[in-house]
Order: C-alpha cells, then sequence, then structure tokens
C-alpha cells in the first residue's frame, strides 16, 4: 500500500515561509500527478499546486507568484515552497498523487497556521 508522508507545517508570521515535503514510498515513474492541497473548516479541500510527470505546473490563482512546487525524482518527494505566507493561507495541506493507473493517494495531512 502507498504511503504519503508530509512534514514541514507549523506557525509562521505574516510575510514568512514555509516548505512543505512529501515524501512517498511509490517510485516516482509511477505517478502521474503530484499535488498539494488544503483545507479549512467548513470548506471544500482545494487544489493549490500541482506537477506532472511532464513537469507541467498548475498553480491556484490565490498562491501564483508566492507558491512554488517542485520534485526530487531521486529522493521519491515533492515540495511546495510557501513565500509570503498571508493568515488566509492558514490550512490543513494536505499531499496528493496520482498514478500513471489513476489510482489516487493521500498523505496525512499538516498544519499550517499563519498568525502574528
Amino acid at each position: 500500500q502507498v504511503q504519503l508522508v508530509e512534514s514541514g507545517g507549523g506557525l509562521v508570521q505574516p510575510g514568512g515561509s514555509l516548505r512543505l515535503s512529501c515524501a512517498t514510498s511509490a517510485t516516482m515513474y509511477s505517478i502521474n500527478v503530484m499535488a498539494w492541497y488544503r483545507q479549512t473548516p467548513g470548506k471544500e479541500r482545494e487544489l493549490v499546486a500541482s506537477i506532472s510527470r511532464g513537469n507541467n505546473v498548475n498553480y491556484a490563482d490565490s498562491v501564483k507568484g508566492r507558491f512554488t512546487i517542485s520534485r526530487e525524482v531521486d529522493k521519491n518527494t515533492w515540495n511546495l515552497q510557501m513565500n509570503s505566507l498571508k493568515p488566509e493561507d492558514t490550512a490543513i495541506y494536505y499531499c496528493n498523487q496520482v498514478s500513471v493507473n489513476g489510482i489516487s493517494n493521500w498523505g496525512q495531512g499538516t498544519q499550517v497556521t499563519v498568525s502574528s
């Protein structure tokens, strides 16, 4: 069974930075899309950023220019660099992968809190 483990969440002041990482037990070559989602209480989970096998990236409008998604194939890991953080970025962040067979797997989530 595929396992995804997130790390890097925490508390940061507005304007600060955090880097989230997601480590997968799958081989990167079996993954079609790697992504980060976030969710706040009472709201649906929303896509933050994604990167495909072909290195096509996609960002939510609210994070464009501030967040950067990247992958490290040799480490079976993808990352989300978050800069210029705002209080509205506060959420639980989940990593997600979709395999070449269309199977979706989720991490357990990591809390990001942006507050002074």
